[in-house]
């Protein structure tokens, strides 16, 4: 294939935005353990989530059969109001750090959400209102997912309850409002508003909660109406099989310049969103047309792959979900109150969880100090205020094309921006204050969360 010269920016068009999913999970060899319920400790039927999630999630969270997944036109048609988004040469980027190496970013904050999380939340939002349902709850960490699902449910016509990690929700408050705008009804987590938040205050007074004890909350609150059902905004195979639209565009817009990455990078929190850029190009990986690295990168403060266990456990923190086989830090690791709020999460992905316990990609471990100082060399060159999630990726790929200024290797660097940090200027000021610090859980503060998980016969 002949590479035509890049462009600062390459667009798609609106047809070319993908008319099938990308099902990552049907492509791999090894596929992830299925999700237990905790009281037979048996694989979970779709009856079972189906009291939980959308039966048409369920339906795709199961499936590991079918490679492609057609995406419903009206979802399309919502798509289309925001795609395709665009695929960026970073050739400012390039030049200031004085790399031979080639490097390109898929730019997701392209809509009000400011993030890629509005590619789950319409896909959920339309089934739940397809099957008949009223209402649906959720938590959010930064606050991307709970703005796009706001936005998602007002134009379906949902009710929408969020519950916001309070430290969160205390950083953030414009955050809180948009969602408000757009009609939802937010509570930061924990609360006194649910059993699970009263149990979670009584054990961690004080605490400014994290994404498992708000996930515990919003699953109380749907399991209690037949009207209304629970969605979330990362970690399961739904979730990355809706944010593969993100690596299928990616995937045609660097082949229509004969491009090909040497190296996919993504932030790494719940996993969806490194899941869906990597879809595409792991699969090929896994049929041996590519030898491609992939790196996921986690906050140090929660470093569920780098320094987490491969076992069944508890997806929130009130143990009131399906077990996972999942990259953990327990169900009851409560993380230090980092900035990086989408990534503050005990578990990671099952399907990103068994690709790294394979050896098909790997992760790194930053400290914030050094993911801000990312975010603004970025802003500075590239001319993009990143949310603290996505800098962490920035970080990455910057570390990499310095090792290429070394080496002098010309490698191709492709990573997701999956979003804005235009709500997050209280931590660009403790950055730029010099108040900001890194915190790095000890072993013993590990073993604390490790002990949280469940004893049985699957975590041997």
């Amino acid at each position: 294939m002949t590479k035509k010269p890049v462009p600062y920016k390459i667009y798609l068009s609106e047809e070319e935005i993908p008319k099938q999913w990308y099902n990552l999970n049907a492509a791999m060899k090894v596929k992830h353990a299925p999700f237990l319920n905790p009281a037979t400790l048996q694989p979970c039927s779709a009856a079972e989530l189906s009291q939980v999630f959308c039966a048409e999630c369920v339906e795709q969270e199961l499936n590991d059969k079918d490679l492609y997944i057609d995406i419903p036109e009206d979802i399309r048609a919502f798509y289309k109001m925001y795609r395709p988004s665009p695929l960026v040469r970073a050739y400012v980027l390039e030049k200031a750090l004085d790399t031979p190496a080639e490097i390109y970013y898929k730019f997701e904050g392209n809509n009000t959400s400011g993030s890629h999380k509005l590619n789950s939340a319409v896909a959920q939002a339309y089934y739940a209102k397809k099957q008949g349902l009223k209402s649906v709850t959720t938590e959010t960490g930064a606050g991307q997912w709970g703005t796009a699902l706001s936005m998602a449910c007002a134009f379906y016509g949902l009710d929408l309850r969020v519950y916001m990690v309070k430290v969160s929700s205390e950083q953030k408050p414009y955050r809180k409002e948009v969602m408000r705008t757009y009609g939802a009804t937010v509570i930061p987590s924990p609360s006194d508003s649910t059993e699970a938040g009263r149990k979670i205050l009584k054990e961690f007074p004080g605490t400014g909660g994290s994404l498992g004890c708000a996930i515990s909350e919003a699953v109380e609150c749907a399991v209690s109406s037949p009207s209304c059902r629970y969605v979330l905004g990362s970690v399961l195979d739904h979730v990355v099989l809706h944010q593969s639209v993100i690596g299928l565009e990616s995937k045609v817009a660097m082949e229509k310049y004969g491009v090909q990455p040497d190296i996919v990078i993504g932030c790494v929190g719940g996993g969806s969103n490194f899941g869906g850029l990597i879809a595409p190009f792991m699969g090929e990986k896994i049929q041996g047309k590519n030898n491609i690295e992939f790196i996921g990168v986690e906050p140090a403060s929660c470093p569920s792959l780098t320094r987490g266990k491969y076992v069944y456990d508890f997806c929130d923190s009130a143990k009131i979900t399906p077990l996972a086989k999942m990259y953990t830090l327990g169900c009851g690791f409560m993380p230090s109150a980092s900035h990086a709020g989408g990534l503050r999460y005990h578990g990671m992905s099952p399907i990103v969880s068994a690709l790294y316990h394979e050896g098909l990609m790997r992760a790194v471990a930053v400290e914030q100090t050094k993911v801000f100082e990312a975010a603004e060399f970025f802003a500075r060159t590239e001319g993009i205020l990143p949310a603290p999630e996505s800098s962490h990726a920035i970080r990455a790929a910057i570390d990499e094309a310095l090792k290429c200024k070394e080496t002098g290797e010309k490698k191709t660097i492709l990573f997701g921006l999956t979003g804005t940090g235009y709500f997050d200027m209280a931590a660009y000021k403790q950055y730029n204050d010099g108040t900001m610090t890194d915190t790095v859980p000890t072993d013993e503060e590990l073993a604390k969360g490790f002990a949280s998980i469940p004893a049985i016969p699957q975590n041997n």
